[in-house]
């Protein structure tokens, strides 16, 4: 038996893969953060499927469920909100489960940045304005950040950057940011993309704080900031669709 690592995207019960569906509708017991996902989602599971919220379970806890299943010769579906490949704690889990000889696999999902930028009708790389995507986080009450990955060192490079996990902390992040984005870089904050709590915030460096405040967010949103941002970014044309660029054409 095994344990399914899926990611359950950024929560809508219509943003997972085909390979997810199936693997919840097979698994007869699921695992999975109440906290980030949308119920809806667990409507994929089968009828009678054991339904287990972790949202106050350690890793320790978590993981005695995932081998008690595998015991009991029952495949696991572990839901992983957005996508496993980010702040899912996958390598504590699979470390611990190649431990205990519990076989297990990774099934990928929507992450929460796509989501959102999707919700924006936004491209976070323009052609010659901006090419490259920083996911980092920031530390509050978490695990400290590598000292090589300071935030303002990410910043120099002026990239689109997404913040996950920083809500909290958004007006000192904001002032750090702005020395090398300016006060009227574009900053955008999703709350619960593709759910139906989701919102949208709107502002720039200058007041993206003030508008995070007053909406009373705490938690589940994604920060988005860069010159990709903007509602009509100035920027030159990809070179793939150039007309001028030469083509070579396959010939039977």
């Amino acid at each position: 038996m095994t344990v399914h690592f899926i990611g359950a995207g950024p929560g809508a019960a219509d943003l997972l893969t085909v390979r997810a569906v199936r693997l919840l509708a097979n698994s007869p017991v699921c695992l999975y953060a109440g906290t980030y996902l949308d119920p809806e989602v667990l409507a994929h599971c089968a009828p009678g499927a054991e339904l287990i919220d972790t949202q106050h379970l350690d890793l320790d806890r978590i993981t005695e469920l995932l081998v008690r299943a595998h015991a009991e010769g029952k495949d696991v579906a572990r839901l992983c909100s957005g996508d496993p490949s980010l702040y899912s704690a996958l390598t504590e889990q699979t470390r611990r489960l190649d431990a205990r000889g519990v076989p297990w696999d990774v099934t990928p999902g929507v992450p929460a940045y796509a989501a959102a930028a999707a919700r924006l009708g936004a491209e976070l790389t323009v052609p010659e304005l901006v090419q490259s995507v920083v996911l980092t986080r920031t530390r509050a009450r978490s695990t400290a950040m590598p000292e090589s990955e300071a935030l303002a060192g990410f910043a120099r490079t002026r990239a689109t950057l997404v913040l996950h996990l920083a809500i909290t902390r958004i007006r000192v992040l904001a002032t750090e940011l702005v020395a090398e984005y300016g006060a009227d870089c574009p900053a955008v904050v999703v709350y619960r993309a593709s759910q139906p709590e989701e919102l949208v915030l709107r502002g720039t460096l200058a007041d993206i704080a003030d508008r995070v405040e007053t909406a009373g967010l705490r938690q589940a949103a994604v920060i988005l900031v860069g010159r990709a941002l903007a509602t009509a970014p100035v920027c030159a044309e990809s070179h793939l669709y150039d007309p001028a660029r030469e083509r070579h054409t396959l010939s039977g």
